[in-house]
């Protein structure tokens, strides 16, 4: 009888060795530079519009919610305040999330999908060529690189888009949501941001490519693998946002 658990096992320590030498490729020299920089336009190209689409609900909901409960005690003065945590905090990470997962990620595994049943993968071994080095790490890296400019892009998108909000919309007084800004948020805050960023935009690489690489069968299976890739990413990228959010605030508390 077959062991239900072996499978799964399996499939993630191969996961884990395909990572592993992943990083180990962003060591070789000469780094492969074109494919790195074709890479992160490439995902640029695909992200950028998806996440100002998905940012600016984001922030007038958070700004127009918040500016309410602030009306309600009477600490109108503090908008500022909130809608800067609010924006750096989980607005820009939630939003890299749902666009590194759901564009960038998909993107990578339907183009490193269509390489394998093409058998380029095997052509490029053949040759002496290793497909993680070659492929796999600037992909790796450029995606990390990018959702770190992305989350920098949609914080400032929150902040500026919830000060045009609150104070053309909902009668905030400018200077009172400018002086509020660094009540609550401040370098750290920021650092936290960008480590969840660069996260999720590392290990929504790495599912993508690993999805791509072992593709099996026709262009079926690539959508399959890139269906199962928005899976996987939002699953394990959710997860490291709760955890690096519990860290971060432990880490806060007392500043």
């Amino acid at each position: 009888m077959t062991n239900p658990v072996a499978r799964p096992l399996t499939l993630l320590g191969e996961f884990f060795a395909m990572s592993a030498d992943a990083f180990r490729g962003m060591m070789v020299w000469p780094f492969q530079w074109r494919e790195f920089i074709s890479q992160c336009w490439f995902i640029v190209r695909v992200s950028l519009l998806p996440t100002l689409l998905v940012a600016l609900p984001f922030t007038a909901l958070i700004s127009f919610t918040f500016n309410i409960l602030a009306a309600e005690f009477g600490s109108s003065d503090v908008a500022g305040a909130g809608a800067t945590l609010g924006a750096v905090t989980q607005v820009g990470p939630v939003v890299t999330v749902l666009v590194v997962a759901g564009a960038g990620a998909t993107a990578i595994c339907a183009d490193l999908g269509s390489r394998t049943i093409r058998e380029e993968i095997d052509a490029m071994e053949v040759l002496g060529i290793d497909p993680i080095v070659r492929l796999v790490s600037p992909r790796v890296l450029a995606s990390t690189l990018v959702a770190l400019l992305l989350n920098a892009l949609v914080c400032a998108i929150g902040i500026v888009g919830s000060f045009i909000f609150s104070v053309f919309f909902q009668n905030v007084t400018p200077g009172a949501f400018v002086d509020g800004i660094p009540l609550l948020t401040g370098v750290p805050e920021l650092v936290i941001s960008e480590v969840k960023a660069a996260s999720f935009g590392l290990i929504a690489a790495l599912i993508a490519c690993y999805r791509g690489l072992t593709v099996k069968g026709g262009a079926k299976s690539v959508g399959q693998a890139v269906n199962e890739t928005v899976v996987y990413a939002f699953m394990a990228l959710f997860l490291v946002n709760v955890v690096t959010t519990a860290i971060g605030i432990k880490m806060t508390a007392g500043r």
